[in-house]
Parts: structure tokens; sequence; C-alpha cells
């Protein structure tokens, strides 16, 4: 008895395949194509073969773009997964308040980062931003600065915000994790006489360590998508300290009208963006086959 083709499993996955290569194949496979051209958009397309990629490996502002990446994913990592990782720490304590303190440290989280952006270029003015009206107040007046102007502290300021916003995120991430841990491995670590500093570090960062690696990893990867915060706040400015690939993406092909170079900048990056994935998922599974071991 033959078996009859059918192609109703077809045609119910076609839309989602459909909306999948038009959304994200397409724009990839155009993006690598107009990385080979000269053109503005609107008028003829010429072919140059690799002179946007030689362009961009002499790029300054481009390259010292990933310098200011790196600057802030070092950043966020400590202020927003070590400091997420030390308030859930805290609030498993079991203390009263944990549960209003939680929601406290998540609710920026759920502020719209245009919002923060706006609400922290207001606290960073250098005329009437809260910061620099506390330090007058308390007769600091040297340690006053244009936060946001000044190459100098620019960036740092910015990954403050970041880590105000995401580290109540990365807190419920291991609040989460940290839940899952069984009562009676802290039951018997109370017996033996520890502590609530060695059950965190002992019992609760270990038990939970598969979580922190992917938090780290997490923190990597939206590194590089970062835009709206360093758009809204800055721009890049002052004189390119604060530009990252992102927004310097966005005045090439908008501002300069130039889509070709600007697609040759976009395929670099996510080369880049792959390549460092790819190292972090064979370090850890050498790391896995290593506890296996």
């Amino acid at each position: 008895m033959s078996r009859r083709f059918s192609f109703s499993p077809y045609l119910f996955v076609a839309p989602a395949v459909l909306l999948f290569a038009f959304t994200i194949l397409v724009p990839i496979v155009m993006t690598f194509a107009f990385s080979f051209y000269d053109w503005n958009g609107f008028g003829k397309m010429n072919f140059v073969g690799f002179d946007n990629y030689a362009r961009a490996l002499q790029d300054r502002i481009y390259l010292n773009s990933y310098w200011h990446i790196l600057i802030y994913i070092v950043s966020t990592v400590f202020l927003e997964v070590l400091v997420g990782l030390g308030l859930a720490g805290l609030i498993t304590m079991g203390r009263r308040g944990s549960g209003l303190f939680r929601v406290a440290f998540f609710m920026p989280v759920m502020l719209p980062m245009i919002v923060v952006s706006y609400l922290w270029k207001f606290v960073y003015n250098s005329d009437f931003g809260l910061i620099n009206s506390l330090l007058n107040a308390i007769g600091l007046e040297s340690w006053t600065r244009v936060w946001l102007g000044d190459q100098q502290t620019a960036l740092i300021a910015i990954c403050i915000v970041s880590g105000w916003v995401y580290a109540g995120f990365y807190m419920t991430i291991f609040y989460s994790g940290i839940q899952r841990i069984p009562k009676e491995v802290y039951e018997s670590a109370y017996l033996d006489g520890a502590n609530e500093w060695q059950i965190f570090t002992k019992i609760k960062i270990p038990m939970i360590r598969s979580l922190v690696d992917t938090g780290i990893m997490l923190c990597v990867l939206t590194g590089f998508q970062a835009f709206d915060l360093f758009y809204v706040m800055t721009n890049g400015g002052p004189y390119n300290s604060t530009e990252i690939v992102t927004t310097y993406l966005v005045k090439v092909v908008f501002n300069h009208t130039n889509i070709g170079y600007g697609s040759a900048l976009a395929v670099l990056m996510t080369l880049v963006i792959a390549l460092i994935g790819l190292i972090a998922n064979k370090l850890q599974r050498k790391d896995s086959g290593t506890l296996e071991y």
C-alpha cells in the first residue's frame, strides 16, 4: 500500500517560513550583497569589492567603538551580573521585607529604556542635576563634572545607568535558581556551623553556576546590541568617546547615506559576535567535560 503525499503540513508551515525568510534571511543576504557596493540607497550601485572592508579596518572611530563596547561589557558584568548575584543572595536569606526589596530592585527593568535615558540625563545634568546638586550641598564642588560631556566620565556614567536598570533582571534569574536548591542542603550546612556568607559562596553560587555563566554570556551579547541608551544620552559623544558599533552604523547609513559601507560594518560586527559565541561555547563544553571527568 503506497503512502500518499500530503501538502497539508507544508501549507501550515509555509507562513512561518515565509515570515522568517523575509524578516531574517533576506535582510542578511542583502546586507552581505550591499557590502560589496558603493551605494547611497538611491543612485547607481558601484561594485567596489572588498574596499568597504579594507576601509573599515582602517576606520579609527569604528575600531575604537569595539574598545568602548569592551569597557561597557566588563563594567556591566560587574554592575549587572555580580551585583544581581549579590542582591539575590541578600533577598534569599529569609529576612522580613525581602519581597518588597525584590520588587523595588526589579522596577527599573520594567521602565522603557528611552524613559530611563532621559531620566538619567536630568540626574547627570551639570546645572541642576541631582549628582552635582548633592556634591555642592555637601561641600564637594570640586567633584562636580559635566558628566555626559566629559570624555573621561561619559562612558562610565552610561555603564552605571545600565547597571542600575539590569541588576534587578539578573537578580531575578539568580533568585529563581537559588529557590530551586533543596532546603536540606541549607539545613546540613547550618548543622555544620556554616554562616550566611559561607552558604552563599560555597553552596548557592556553585549550585547556580550554569545560570551565572548564562548571565555573563547574555551580558556580553546584549552589550553588542546596546543602542538606545547610548543614542539618547550621548549619541556617541563627546568626540566619539562613547561611540559604539550600533550608533556608528546608524550615522553611517542614515546620516552619511552610505549603505554599502554600513553593510560592511554590520557584516564585520556579525562575524565578531559569531566568533565570540563559538569561543564561549567551546570553553563551556571544555569546562563541562572537565567537571564530568
